[in-house]
């Protein structure tokens, strides 16, 4: 799966998520995503830009919580997914990305 696949499927997640005053950046092997919720829709580009929230993996890891193959909290507490920032917020977007 491409960077540009991964950021098509964000984009088609947040055209449904609510304006949280708040940015999410997804910092993977291949790429960046960045998603602002800050306005009234909410923006995905390929930008490394400040966030709120980092979640950094693999695309590897990525496409295994996809697929149900990763248990999205295990990779947390086993190291395979890093959180920096606002924890509460990689909880509420948990669904933009897996």
């Amino acid at each position: 799966m491409s960077i540009e696949a991964i950021t098509s499927q964000v984009k088609e997640a947040v055209a449904n998520a609510p304006s949280l005053g708040k940015c999410l950046k997804l910092q993977l092997d291949t790429g960046v995503v960045h998603v602002d919720l800050t306005g009234d829709t909410g923006i995905v580009t390929n930008e490394d830009k400040e966030a709120d929230c980092t979640i950094i993996t693999t695309e590897e890891t990525l496409i295994g919580m996809k697929t149900g193959a990763v248990n999205p909290m295990m990779a947390v507490m086993s190291g395979k997914i890093k959180v920096k920032g606002d924890m509460g917020l990689a909880m509420k977007l948990q669904g933009l990305i897996s």
